[in-house]
């Protein structure tokens, strides 16, 4: 029989857990192999896979990966087998039957090569018969029966009784049937307690941890993010952490019953065999099911908390951009100054220069004056404000400035508060560096910040994903998994939306479909020396870039004023033929067709589908013509920060304010009111329906309106509500986390983060969040429990 596992089965099961036929996953499996991503074969193979969409073919990839990766294993597993001439049918069916890794390690485990085990050496002096004898007949006086197995080796009845407890041991230890129920019972009745470490409780490290000096939860219930802190919390030394999996007894019987063992039987054996099942179970089951738990709870903490990583990530990607409008950058500062930078239209940098308008130096009108001859000098239209430390100080300069503006009759320019995240990281990076060489380190951040207001996707691709910080304990979450789900986002992001291949910079274009970054340096390479792209069909001069690259990347790339207006659209160079067919069928040229609606929706896409082209992508191509090139991002708005709120002491319940969401957590959101510090509006206080996913009701960077229901001036704490009709002292709103919150749940900390310091400069020092189910379970609305204090140390955004 052979030992491996035909991919067809790998297909039927992805087709299962997606509820799509098995020929879809066939027909995408077959395309991911041949090479083409993910955005591509969403976008223009629609009639190959039935229309799988993006989150489709994202899951699809990562169950392919996983459930190769499973047969790899499976086949090395029977082949080791195998060769020690130990194969059955039956464990070869178990092992074809097994659908997780774990399980296949469970069932290799007897067979898996090891060093010589305490379990090994009684075999080998002859003490199997004993431990099966004992097990046979509970009747047994167990220093008689061991009397008989003396020799050399085997010194004393003690040792012959105890090399036969080894066997016994590790027999039920490598039983996988009872390993699998051993796990299963321990995760479902299991806890995590904690407390803190002797000696640790007044130190300030461990002070943040103090919510989960003495805790306790069930393994199955516990949100990502609490578990990311209590891991944190023990690596910090702060805390002491002990899996229980519960009553003794349970695991005891279960142990028993593997072996055979009837503890019910008076007299005899049974007592040594009872202490035979306790040892199984306390020094090799128990100590493998806290391993696990451990594992699993962490593997699912980081799950999640990459999901809401990656929804948070694609909302500040997919944020409106203010478009191309020259842009002064202002990057805040109180002892360094304020650093400036204009860009133009196009995001070219045409004047640097710093003011220090803030203390120590105070040069209010001189920087307000310089910053005017900049307007003026630039015909500037925006005014990007970095949120960092003298933000809102900068931001009243700013106010100042555009209201004398408009007062003596010129055109004042706008201005919106950007977020800075990352922009540190990006001033110091070696991009930045190549892109701007001639600029200090510290300027490069005003510049950043100029662009990102221009167009927040183009600008935000330089920086690395997990340094933008709208994640929660990134730094905790394995590397390799945190990089492959955030590039996926990038990636998609980017495709969306399109990519102008005259002016995008070599990072962005590095995000688009089949093109490596060493393309990327091509094709800019390429433009700078040849010229702009007058045609999609001109990319395959640039070196290196073959027939796949262009298929795989040329639909979502733009070119706008060139020789074939399809080229601006979204339309694939290969469907060109179909628009054709259309111009014919509705008798009207192309620049006649291209925006006339009624026309276009009049037309019936079946009309000109083929064996190539079906209706999807007939339907496409129409949707594109109506309109060609079109951006998926919302429309640009900024919020308007109330005059003289300006720190948290200015805040009043019952304040109706604008602000901007920041970050969004399973337990709620962020939102920037404009005094250094987020507010958090808690999911209880976000709508008068149930709601599972804050996600469902807000986004990264939108604007809101909301409601102060309380503030604590002392622990900078701000509670905020979407619901405009509540009240201060309403349940669901208060600054402390508690409204909401079921019977039952007093005192089981760990909601979310009240504040979000401004201050702070680069996502690494950022705070707050939480994981998607955030513990919604049952009917009720669970706040996810706990104080906002506590969801302050707990949720761990950009750590």
């Amino acid at each position: 029989m052979s030992n491996t596992v035909p991919v067809e089965s790998v297909n039927a099961r992805i087709a299962r857990e997606l509820g799509v036929a098995e020929g879809r996953v066939a027909a995408a499996v077959a395309l991911l192999d041949d090479g083409s991503t993910v955005p591509f074969i969403a976008r223009y193979r629609k009639e190959v896979t039935g229309s799988l969409d993006d989150a489709q073919l994202r899951l699809l990839d990562e169950r392919l990966r996983y459930l190769r990766e499973l047969d790899e294993r499976r086949s090395a597993v029977i082949a080791s087998i195998e060769e020690q001439g130990k194969m059955t049918d039956v464990l070869r069916a178990q092992l074809l039957a097994a659908d997780t890794k774990a399980r296949v390690e469970d069932i290799y485990l007897p067979y898996k090569q090891k060093r010589r085990t305490k379990a090994q050496i009684a075999r080998e002096a002859g003490l199997e018969p004993l431990a099966d004898a004992l097990l046979a007949d509970p009747s047994l006086i167990p220093d008689e029966a061991a009397a008989a197995y003396l020799t050399d080796d085997v010194a004393d009845v003690a040792a012959a009784l105890d090399g036969a407890r080894h066997i016994l041991i590790e027999r039920a230890s490598e039983d996988a049937e009872l390993v699998g129920a051993v796990r299963t019972r321990f995760w479902s009745e299991g806890r995590l307690r904690t407390e803190v470490r002797t000696g640790a409780e007044a130190t300030p490290a461990a002070q943040k941890f103090r919510d989960y000096f003495d805790f306790s939860e069930s393994l199955d219930d516990m949100p990502s993010h609490r578990v990311l802190a209590m891991l944190r919390g023990e690596k910090e030394e702060a805390l002491s952490l002990t899996f229980d999996g519960g009553e003794d007894e349970a695991y005891q019987a279960l142990v028993a019953q593997t072996l055979g063992v009837d503890l019910s039987t008076p007299g005899g054996a049974t007592t040594w065999l009872a202490g035979t099942v306790r040892w199984a179970w306390r020094t090799k089951l128990m100590i493998t099911a806290t391993i696990e738990a451990r594992m699993r709870l962490r593997q699912r903490a980081e799950e999640e908390a990459v999901a809401v990583f990656a929804t948070n990530l694609k909302d500040l990607l997919l944020a409106a951009p203010a478009g191309t409008r020259a842009t002064l950058g202002l990057d805040p500062g109180f002892r360094t100054g304020v650093k400036v930078a204009v860009v133009d239209a196009t995001g070219k940098v045409v004047d640097t220069t710093a003011v220090f308008p803030h203390q120590p130096q105070k040069q209010w009108d001189r920087a307000k004056a310089e910053l005017a001859a900049l307007v003026l000098r630039h015909d500037v239209e925006l005014i990007a404000i970095g949120n960092g430390t003298a933000s809102r100080e900068t931001d009243a300069l700013a106010a100042e400035l555009i209201a004398e503006i408009t007062a003596g009759g010129g055109k004042a320019p706008a201005k919106a508060v950007v977020s800075e995240a990352g922009a540190s990281v990006y001033s110091a990076s070696e991009y930045a560096s190549q892109e701007l060489p001639q600029l200090d380190v510290s300027i490069r951040g005003a510049v950043s910040i100029a662009r990102r207001l221009q167009d927040p996707l183009a600008e935000l691709v330089k920086i690395d994903p997990k340094s933008i910080g709208v994640g929660q304990y990134q730094h905790d979450v394995a590397p390799a998994t945190l990089a492959r789900s955030l590039d996926a986002v990038v990636e998609d992001a980017v495709n969306a939306v399109g990519v102008d291949l005259n002016t995008a910079s070599a990072p962005l274009l590095a995000r688009v479909s089949g093109v490596t970054p060493g393309l990327a340096t091509a094709i800019v390479a390429h433009r700078d020396q040849v010229g702009a792209f007058a045609s999609r069909k001109s990319l395959l001069d640039v070196p290196r870039l073959g027939p796949k690259a262009f298929e795989q990347c040329a639909g979502f790339l733009r070119i706008r004023g060139g020789v074939d207006p399809l080229d601006a659209s979204g339309v694939h160079p290969e469907s060109y033929p179909v628009v054709h067919k259309i111009l014919d069928g509705a008798g009207r040229p192309l620049d006649e067709i291209i925006g006339d609606t009624r026309t276009l929706r009049a037309l019936k896409p079946e009309s000109f589908a083929d064996e190539r082209f079906g209706v999807p992508t007939v339907t496409d191509i129409i949707a594109e013509l109506e309109k060609p090139g079109r951006d998926p991002r919302p429309a640009f708005e900024t919020a308007t920060f109330a005059s003289g709120v300006e720190k948290v002491s200015d805040l009043r319940p019952g304040m109706v304010l604008e602000g901007v969401v920041t970050n969004v957590a399973a337990f709620g959101a962020f939102i920037d009111v404009g005094v250094h510090q987020d507010g958090l509006v808690h999911v209880s206080a976000m709508s008068d329906k149930f709601v599972s996913d804050p996600h469902d009701v807000v986004r990264s960077g939108q604007v809101v309106r909301v409601k102060v229901m309380e503030v604590d001036v002392d622990r900078q704490r701000i509670g905020l509500s979407l619901r405009l009709n509540d009240e201060p002292g309403d349940k669901g709103a208060r600054a402390d986390g508690r409204g909401g919150r079921p019977r039952g749940e007093q005192n089981n900390p760990g909601a979310g983060r009240g504040g979000q310091n401004r201050g702070q400069r680069n996502g690494g020092a950022q705070k707050g969040g939480g994981q998607r189910n955030g513990g919604q379970r049952g009917g009720g609305q669970r706040d996810a429990s706990g104080s906002m204090a506590q969801a302050l140390r707990d949720a761990g955004f950009g750590r």
